[in-house]
């Protein structure tokens, strides 16, 4: 099961780095049009994608005993999304030999900041700063 969702995660990973930059590279993110953004679905969808977001937190939560890494955990999934949540779960599982047991992945708890949330949060700010429109 492990070798599984390993597989899962670097394929979610690599396609949202894919999609992520092959976006980038046609349309700036904050040069979305303003149609777009008052769009019903769009609002729907962000919505959605954003509990579905603080949901997956709340996990984050529980295994991550350190305040410092809840707080850049939740900056990193609230910029980057999926991006973070795999980089989240791969983390995770490799933390397990292949034949390791998934009640230990989902549960076992971590202590002290590590350096994965706060390197993606700093990643997830850059890209924001970066991508502000200039003038």
């Amino acid at each position: 099961m492990l070798l599984f969702l390993r597989a899962l995660f670097l394929v979610v990973l690599a396609s949202m780095l894919w999609v992520t930059t092959w976006a980038s590279l046609r349309c700036p993110l904050f040069a979305v049009p303003r149609d777009v953004f008052a769009h019903p679905w769009f609002i729907a969808t962000t919505f959605d994608t954003y509990w579905g977001f603080t949901t997956f937190f709340v996990w984050v939560c529980y295994k991550q005993t350190s305040w410092l890494a809840r707080a850049a955990w939740f900056v990193a999934i609230m910029l980057l999304g999926n991006i973070a949540m795999s980089a989240y779960c791969l983390a995770e599982l490799f933390r397990f030999p292949p034949a390791g047991r998934l009640a230990d992945v989902l549960t076992r708890r971590h202590p002290g900041p590590g350096w994965l949330g706060p390197a993606l949060a700093a990643c997830g700010i850059a890209l924001i700063l970066f991508a502000l429109p200039r003038g």
